[in-house]
């Protein structure tokens, strides 16, 4: 074995029989291993520093003649991750993993052989890390969205995961610089879009800036280049006036009898650059800020040298932020003011204890304990499992790896707001939530049913935003559901992800009962019925088709993906029928009743309303969409006739349809209110209401009404057109 090779070449000087590397690197990764190992030894025991060291030699064996596009051995690279972590005082297992994380990726070695050898805990973590290669996908966005899928999987079963990988790619970054300029560019957003902001949400904000850094430095160089040699410019002058500011509250807080460490702390160019962009300030105007950090023994000094601060240089007003009594979601906590300095420079003040402080640079790698006895995690680790079981809820829900790619990224950048409910428990959304997140963040089934909202006692719209503070109270009704409008506004990852699952549910079984109307529709005249269909012809077109099950079938033609006549065609065959073109069906128009979900749908081309002659039209993958006959889009019957099927409507409708109006009014004063209070006596409410003035005397009005039938229609427009204001009316479509 190499690993043993190694070490007689270490203690004895003897040759090695097969190389890993060069002679001339054989040396700088004896010195690499020995680093590692001794910083291990620190916190490990003798015999789990011995089976790391078991663990470089074989990740050494296995990449041997492997080189990085820098040109240096492979096996350096896996020796720096391992080498990040040990920093951190990770556990011997995860220290193994690290050295053996692309073993099963790049070498021939599988993970049971890994097993064999490190133990079936190592192999997992190994096997969790590595990405998906024996796979062909249709694109890379679906590659890299399934690889972020599946590391997802394994870190809600081992954090360890995402150490690993999170350190993998902060030595990849750093080592960037061999790589392809586009190559440099994808890798950096990806690092900027996933990997920085999952390092924030663990609460890892050391490892944050420094992958923040680096992507900014390889996806806009010259920008990077620019701002850092205009803070280079203004540290000097800086420095002193942070030291004096430092001096200054160090004097007071001994005065006041508070032992604390005052440190100044420097803003990184990442977030530099975004508070430029996204608040479109001058540099100037955003690193002409202070700030000093105050680290203290226990919480009840944090706000002791609150007061003391906000006694020594006045605050500014709303600038006050509380996140020890109520944490970040990465369970990050601190006192935040902003003061007014000297010369009225603002001076941003961060105030912590020193468990605080640690919590803050390293989040849940802080104090690492895995599987304790007590079983009891810190509090960031509990906060980081419980985001990541969310993260598996989304991906339960989501369509496909792509969709579950963008509810992340969507979840990972949280500026929260704090809510309660009308109990007083405090519930945390990101920032321009809505009435509808706040209702899918207390459970799915509540903003399943959700129909209205209370803010603050008072009745509000469900798109409204909500601000930290605000009571909010959820009216939910058991047979309501929810609205595909919706996805139009809400902002969490949940409600996004719960309102797509529940409609694509909703959808299926709405396909299979329209789709087995229209096989039945279509049988008409072969068969009494699908319960006397052949079942061996059946299993045969589900084969053909590659479908399990009948009703897979039965939602393909409910969706339009496949013809009602061709399939009864198929099934039950006729003599001397013509198999190329779908048979003439004689039998009654399909009934439609206008309380259909998802399957049946009204064109907004034309808008049609009970009453008026209709005709259908399968849309693939979108099932029934429902035209009036005189509509423009009826044009096209002549293309795809087969597509075109024959409804009517139901004599008895419990539904309400929208209908369209173009009103031309005159200038006046008050005459929307006129035009309102005229619809109301009309027994219909208004959807929605738009205007255009067409010049000084005449105004446009285009109006969208909820109606029942065309005669109702018809009473509106009657009462409309008795308005003086009136000018012009016509229904639109």
């Amino acid at each position: 074995m190499l690993s043993a090779t190694l070490w007689e070449v270490r203690d004895n000087s003897q040759p090695l029989q097969k190389l890993a590397v060069d002679d001339e690197w054989l040396d700088d990764l004896l010195l690499r291993i020995d680093d590692l190992c001794a910083i291990a030894s620190e916190y490990l025991e003798a015999d789990q520093v011995e089976r790391l060291r078991d663990a470089c030699g074989f990740a050494a064996e296995a990449h041997s003649g492997i080189y990085r596009k820098s040109g240096e051995p492979y096996i350096f690279h896996p020796l720096a991750v391992a080498r990040i972590l040990a920093n951190v005082r990770f556990d011997y297992i995860t220290l193994q993993a690290a050295l053996l994380h692309d073993v099963i990726e790049d070498t021939h070695y599988s993970k049971e052989q890994i097993g064999a050898r490190f133990g079936p805990e190592v192999a997992d973590l190994v096997d969790g890390v590595s990405k998906l290669t024996q796979i062909q996908f249709n694109s890379k966005l679906e590659a890299q969205a399934e690889n972020f899928r599946k590391m997802f999987l394994a870190m809600a079963k081992d954090l360890r995961v995402i150490m690993i990988k999170l350190a993998d790619r902060l030595h990849n970054m750093r080592t960037l610089g061999a790589m392809r300029p586009e190559s440099r560019r994808r890798i950096a957003r990806e690092t900027l879009e996933i990997y920085a902001p999952i390092a924030g949400r663990l609460g890892m904000n050391h490892l944050r800036q420094e992958l923040e850094n680096l992507g900014f430095s390889h996806l806009y160089p010259l920008r990077f280049q620019v701002l850092r040699d205009a803070v280079r410019k203004l540290s000097g002058n800086r420095r002193e006036i942070v030291g004096q500011l430092e001096s200054r509250i160090q004097t007071r807080l001994e005065e006041e009898g508070i032992q604390a460490r005052v440190m100044g702390r420097g803003k990184h160019l990442w977030g530099i650059y975004r508070k430029m962009q996204g608040k479109r300030l001058p540099f100037k105007d955003v690193y002409d800020v202070y700030a000093v950090r105050i680290v203290v023994d226990v919480v009840d000094t944090c706000y002791r040298v609150l007061g003391v601060m906000h006694n020594l240089y006045k605050p500014y007003m709303n600038r006050f932020k509380d996140y020890i009594a109520i944490p970040k979601a990465n369970g990050y906590q601190s006192l935040h003011t902003v003061l007014f300095g000297p010369n009225s420079v603002p001076i941003e003040v961060q105030i912590r204890t020193e468990e605080m402080h640690v919590m803050a640079e390293v989040g849940v790698a802080a104090h690492w304990r895995y599987k304790s006895g007590d079983g009891q995690g810190n509090q960031t680790q509990q906060r980081a499992r419980e985001w990541l079981q969310k993260l598996l809820d989304m991906q339960r829900r989501a369509g496909n790896p792509v969709e579950f790619l963008e509810s992340v990224k969507v979840d990972l950048f949280p500026d929260e707001i704090y809510v309660f409910t009308p109990r007083g428990e405090i519930v945390e959304l990101p920032r321009g939530a809505t009435a509808v997140d706040f209702a899918y963040a207390i459970h799915s089934d509540v903003g399943n049913t959700c129909v209205g909202v209370k803010v603050d006692r008072r009745l509000a719209p469900l798109r409204t935003p909500l601000a930290t503070g605000q009571t909010v109270e959820v009216i939910i009704t058991p047979t309501a559901r929810p609205n595909p409008a919706w996805l139009n506004f809400v902002v969490t990852a949940k409600a996004r992800s719960s309102i797509r699952h529940y409609l694509k549910h909703l959808q299926r079984e709405e396909a299979i009962l329209l789709g087995k109307r229209l096989l039945e529709k279509a049988l008409a005249g072969r068969v009494g019925g699908l319960g006397e269909l052949p079942a061996a012809r059946v299993q045969t077109l589900l084969r053909e088709f590659g479908l399990s099950h009948f009703n897979d079938l039965l939602a393909d033609i409910g969706l339009g993906n496949r013809f009602a006549a061709l399939i009864a065609k198929r099934l039950a065959p006729e003599d001397g029928e013509d198999e190329t073109h779908p048979p003439d069906v004689d039998t009654q128009p399909l009934l439609i009743k206008g309380t259909e979900g998802t399957v049946v749908g009204f064109g907004k081309c034309c808008r049609p309303l009970p009453g008026d002659a209709i005709i259908g039209y399968l849309n693939t993958g979108r099932g029934i969409v429902i035209h009036r006959d005189n509509c423009r889009n009826v044009a096209s019957y002549k293309k795809s006739p087969e597509k075109w099927i024959e409804v009517e409507w139901e004599q008895y409708l419990g539904a309400d349809f929208s209908a369209e109006l173009r009103l031309e009014v005159a200038n006046k004063r008050g005459v929307l209110a006129t035009i309102a209070a005229a619809i109301s006596a009309a027994d219909t409410n208004i959807e929605t209401i738009n205007t255009t003035e067409r010049d000084g005397t005449t105004t446009t009005v285009h109006l969208l009404l909820n109606v029942r039938d065309r005669a109702h229609l018809a009473r509106v427009m009657r009462q409309l057109r008795t308005l003086p204001e009136t000018l012009k009316l016509a229904r639109r479509g």
